[in-house]
């Protein structure tokens, strides 16, 4: 009898024997699939206004076509889309702003009470991103997350603690705790 509690004992916590999460990257915010971008280009109203960062990473800009986004600051597509009118002819000297109108969203899944797909906001932590979904349940383990975040385009799992930074695109996964 005591043979087979103490196997029990052997079981790991859920997420467990996850990577933990490593720090966020430095440097600017990478734009992605799902984000929604203010584009003002002066003195041009017709080609300024809100678009959408498509499922391949493009925007669809009128009189350029598709200009690539996705793992391009807000600079960056900037000076891609000026460069883009630029060359093209069709501005001389474009100003071109870019600013996120509203980030790709967060998922979140297991023991909270609204699972679900949420907007992200900038600073965002775990545990913030737990109170947006209702907070825990009471199965939950509270002491850290399952946080599944992609690194060179493939999903990668890791074991975050709850002052974690989140990070748009993340699923976040609170586990059932062990009993």
């Amino acid at each position: 009898m005591l043979a087979g509690l103490s196997g029990c004992a052997t079981l790991a916590a859920p997420g467990a024997n996850l990577a933990a999460l490593p720090p966020p990257p430095g440097g600017p915010y990478l734009l992605g699939a799902g984000d929604t971008l203010r584009i003002r280009i002066y003195d041009q109203a017709q080609m300024s206004g809100t678009y959408q960062v498509d499922d391949s990473g493009m925007v669809d800009m009128p009189l350029l076509g598709l200009v690539k986004a996705a793992g391009l600051s807000t600079d960056g597509l900037s000076a891609a889309i000026a460069n883009g009118l630029r060359d093209g002819g069709l501005i001389l000297h474009p100003s071109v702003a870019v600013e996120v109108a509203a980030y790709r969203p967060f998922y979140i899944l297991g023991e909270v009470n609204t699972p679900g797909q949420y907007p992200f906001r900038p600073g965002m932590t775990v545990l913030t991103a737990i109170s947006v979904a209702g907070g825990f349940t009471y199965r939950a383990e509270q002491g850290y997350a399952g946080v599944t975040r992609e690194k060179g385009g493939i999903p990668a799992p890791y074991r975050a603690p709850l002052f974690a930074l989140a990070q748009p695109g993340d699923v976040i996964t609170v586990f059932e705790r062990r009993f």
